[in-house]
This record gives C-alpha cells, structure tokens and sequence, in this order.
C-alpha cells in the first residue's frame, strides 16, 4: 500500500467497503485508487471504486453486469401532455418493454460494429436468444423515467445494463480467473484476474467490448420505445443527436494503465453524463472536470444505505407512498428496496462530487417504470 496514491471523495463509508478497497489496492498491480461518493459493499470491490492497475485486467472489478449504464436525452415533449397522459403512457411503456426477468418474444435486428468480434463463448448465447434480450429492463435498480428540467424541457433517462449476456459473460471469466487460484469451478470472490497480454486477457477485454457495446444497443432499443410510447399521447420526438451514454462498469486503457470503474462514471473534461439518485429526485446531468485525483471518474448514484432485504424490513410502505406523491409509479411492497429511504441522499452526494464534475440540469421524474 505504501506509496500508491488513494482519494476518497465518500465522506462515510461502510467499513466492510473501506476493507475491500484497501484489499485491492495492496495487491502489486494496483496502482492507484479512487472512491467515489456513493461507494459501498459490492461484490470483491465496492461498488464506487476506481482502480488502476498495471498488466492486469479483473473482471470481478468490473461486475456482473458489464457495460451497465445510463442514456438520457432532450425532447420536444411538453410538460403538461405529458403529465396529463402519464398514466397512460406508463401504462403503454409497461407493454412495450420487458421488464425484471421478461425478455422480448422475438429478437430484435441487431449486429454489433465490424470493430466488436466476441468469442465463440458469447455468440453461442446470443444464438441461444440473446438478442430478445436488447429491449428489455432487467430489475433491480434499473429503470426508465420520463421527467423534466429546470427549464420545463421534458427527458428521457434509462438505466440497464447487458442483461443475461453480460451476466453470464461475466461469470464465466469469474470462474476461469479465480479457478487458476482456487482450483475450483465456479466463480469466487477474490481479486483474481488475468495478464492483459494473455490468451485469457484478450478474450476477456474483447468480450468486455461486445457487452458494453450490447448494453448500449439494449438501452437504445429501449429510448426508441419510450419515445413512440410518448409520442402516442404527447406529439414530439427525442433531440437524438444530443442523446448521452455514459457507461459505469468497464474498464479502459488509459496512459498505459487499465483503469477499472465498478459503479462509477466516465468523466473525463467536457465529457456529458448522467447521475441518477432516487425514484423521488430523479436525475443529474452533468459534465466531466478530468479529475485525475478521481481517475476521471463520478459517481454512478446515490449509493444504497440499506441493502435491499434489510429496506424490505425496515421501512414502510406508507412513508414510500407520501415521498413518491405526484409521481407516476410502481410503489408497491415489490419495489419498498427502490424507496428513496434506501439511498443516500444524492444532494450531498453531488456536493461532495463538486471537484469531480458540473451540474447542468436535474431532471426530476414524472414518470418512472421498475422492474
């Protein structure tokens, strides 16, 4: 550890997460590390953790769900059609796109860039269905909102990620990093990774590539939907020229080094984004300031405080019910771990992100859809 430069931006933190942090950070080819804001336990690494190596890539460090991110953009929409037909255009985005464990019935037509060529391992499962995935939601904290800025100008923001593709994908090189040390076939948790200059290395970072580049194929089939959903009640279309996508699992190659972002956004200088926080306040979008304290990093949210049996357990519907008043919703004891209760509060998580990136515009929701 001595010696290797470390920032924590997160002004508490979780002592389990601080533990898994400075886990990774002892191994030798770390070299420098970040926390962001909304970081907490995760799985090997906490999720808001930044972490550069040398030679080595760990697919832990980028997650299960690889390519994971966030799409928003601009539209012509107005606020008040748009409130008045929430319901049922909440109720038509329900039926256009597949949500939790749903996929869609047939596969949607898409072929990645001549560039992005998979292994055999991921196009053997987008022959087994994969591509009626791309459309589809997924759960967990993954959603689709319709809200408004300061300014009344009317956005579209969808977080998802590469669904059971990635999911599988990543597992797969979980098991292979971590059975070269364990001897056992299955994934474990542990910073086991594999030289970039290795067989198993550049199969993993081509496969990597597919995935975010399947991500945001999913999360553009999904925008395209929302768009005619809306547009079925409030005439308008989507500024798609301005559409931003930012993705917070990857890793890239930097000056040499691979940076890891786990649960963390791309924010290089100028670079747009978006940071959500809660079902209640809706959105940020911001633009990067290249902090490189931060390995050119923000947060990816708010950050859980409760996880999400421990929410179920411990907070009430009704309280959930009078926060999301306003709001067109699935507030449901299926959804209580998506309560805002269950999350820091994103107002002084983007205060503490002020030397990381700018705000500039807060989308708050008037509609959002769960899985």
């Amino acid at each position: 550890m001595s010696g290797k430069p470390i920032h924590i931006f997160a002004e508490t933190i979780e002592p389990e997460a601080l533990a898994q942090f400075m886990g990774a950070m002892a191994e030798p080819f770390a070299v420098k590390g970040a926390l962001m804001p909304d970081a907490h336990t995760g799985y090997t690494l906490p999720i808001g953790a930044v972490v550069a190596t040398e030679g080595v890539v760990l697919p832990a460090w980028v997650g299960y769900d690889i390519g994971c991110g966030m799409c928003a953009v601009p539209t012509t929409f107005r606020r008040p059609d748009v409130a008045r037909h929430a319901k049922a255009i909440f109720d038509q985005i329900y039926r256009d796109i597949p949500v939790g464990f749903e996929h869609n019935r047939k596969a949607t037509d898409w072929e990645p860039s001549p560039g992005t060529k998979p292994t055999a391992f991921v196009a053997d499962l987008l022959a087994k269905g994969g591509r009626k995935e791309i459309g589809s939601l997924g759960g967990g904290n993954h959603f689709i909102e319709v809200g408004v800025d300061e300014g009344e100008k009317v956005w579209i923001v969808i977080h998802s990620g590469s669904r059971n593709v990635g999911y599988q994908t990543a597992a797969h090189y979980m098991r292979q990093a971590s059975k070269r040390h364990t001897g056992e076939d299955r994934p474990r948790e542990g910073h086991y990774g594999f030289e970039t200059g290795s067989e198993m290395g550049a199969r993993y970072l081509a496969d990597m590539a597919f995935c975010i580049e399947f991500a945001l194929a999913n999360r553009r089939e999904m925008m395209v939907r929302v768009v005619a959903a809306v547009d079925r009640h409030a005439d308008g279309d989507a500024d798609w020229p301005a559409l931003i996508n930012r993705t917070h699992n990857h890793a890239e190659l930097k000056d040499g080094r691979w940076i890891h972002r786990k649960g963390a956004t791309h924010a290089e200088a100028g670079m747009a984004g978006v940071i959500p926080g809660n079902m209640r306040d809706g959105s940020f979008i911001v633009e990067g300031k290249g902090n490189p304290d931060a390995l050119w990093s923000s947060s990816h949210g708010a950050g859980r405080v409760l996880g999400r049996n421990q929410a179920k357990r411990t907070l009430r519907l009704e309280d959930f019910q009078r926060t999301m008043q306003g709001i067109q919703a699935l507030v449901k004891p299926a959804t209580l771990d998506e309560s805002p209760a269950a999350y820091k509060d994103i107002f002084e998580v983007m205060h503490l992100q002020e030397p990381l990136v700018t705000v500039k515009h807060h989308v708050r929701p008037l509609i959002n859809i769960k899985g």
